[in-house]
């Protein structure tokens, strides 16, 4: 199979319950442990601020994050640059799209209500705008709320509060050129049904001169909350991203991080890494290497794919 176009679907072998968890989503709102929220003695000792949305948007200049309470403004809020990401309570890594991390917390904050459940919307979110990639939650803990803001670079930012309703406002500065790119993500309703092709391209905004590196990174930041809603979805096979992107007459050369797997499906990151990359005029062939650095034909001009995605 060519690893750069997908088997029609009557050659799917993988059960429908695999290849559903194939389908990347933006993370749901799930109920938060009973462990990890306030109890009524903390509750009743102290206001406590409840998140009710987050929202971002571009304005001239700069990318804003609002991040809007219900009750009285957080006690303490602060904001700072960060190498990673770190889930409070379980200490494990948490993964961002992005250049730059700006880690976002505030206290005497919970993001869910009584029985647990998230009061702000999705826990990971992805958007379409020149600085801000992805926001994400990294925890809701013994009072502690907090975000990581995955973004294209690192640049000076401001934290302020406004009322009525009470927000917390982050405004990103974008002192930067962007130019759009398209990445390729799985038409999950198309591919259900069997009608090619099943891959749609979408627009990015990405910094140059790196043009395809900038692709590459939006594509693993999959849908918007929009895109996600008209059925489009990152199929990650297993990949959490990429370590290293080289391009040299012609071949373009990607290394994934992450246990990849095909998990016996006809589509996969493949289908969405090689049109993402083939878009740009100095790159003809794609070679996708896994962890390891393994790749099926590394030699040569040809696509070829590590032999963990094949069916």
């Amino acid at each position: 199979m060519s690893p750069s176009r997908a088997r029609p679907l009557t050659a799917l072998t993988v059960p429908l319950a695999v290849t559903a968890t194939l389908l990347a989503a933006p993370a749901a709102a799930a109920p938060v442990p009973a462990a990890l929220m306030l109890t009524a003695a903390q509750s009743a000792a102290r206001p406590v601020s409840t998140l009710v949305g987050i929202r971002a948007a571009h304005h001239p200049g700069l990318d804003r994050v609002v991040f809007e309470f219900r009750g009285p403004l957080p006690a303490h809020r602060g904001a700072a640059y960060v190498s990673s990401l770190i889930a409070d309570g379980s200490g494990k890594p948490v993964r961002v799209a992005g250049d730059a991390i700006l880690r976002v917390r505030f206290s005497h904050a919970v993001g869910h209500d009584g029985r647990g459940a998230v009061t702000y919307g999705p826990t990971r979110e992805t958007h379409a705008l020149p600085g801000v990639i992805q926001v994400v939650n990294t925890g809701d803990f013994e009072g502690v709320l907090g975000f990581g803001i995955g973004l294209s670079r690192r640049t000076s930012y401001r934290m302020y509060t406004l009322t009525h309703p009470n927000r917390v406002v982050i405004d990103i500065k974008t002192p930067f050129r962007t130019v759009p790119v398209k990445t390729f993500l799985l038409e999950a309703r198309k591919f259900a049904s069997g009608r090619e092709p099943y891959t749609v391209a979408v627009r990015r905004p990405v910094i140059p001169p790196a043009t395809a590196r900038g692709a590459l990174q939006r594509l693993f930041a999959g849908p918007t909350r929009a895109e996600y809603a008209r059925g489009l979805r990152l199929v990650g096979s297993g990949a959490t991203g990429f370590s290293s992107l080289t391009v040299r007459d012609g071949v373009a050369r990607v290394r994934l991080t992450g246990k990849i797997t095909s998990g016996g499906s006809t589509y996969t990151i493949a289908d969405q890494i090689i049109p993402t990359l083939k878009q740009f005029p100095g790159i003809r062939w794609v070679k996708i290497y896994d962890h390891l650095g393994r790749t099926q034909h590394p030699t040569g001009r040809s696509d070829s794919i590590p032999q963990s995605l094949e069916p």
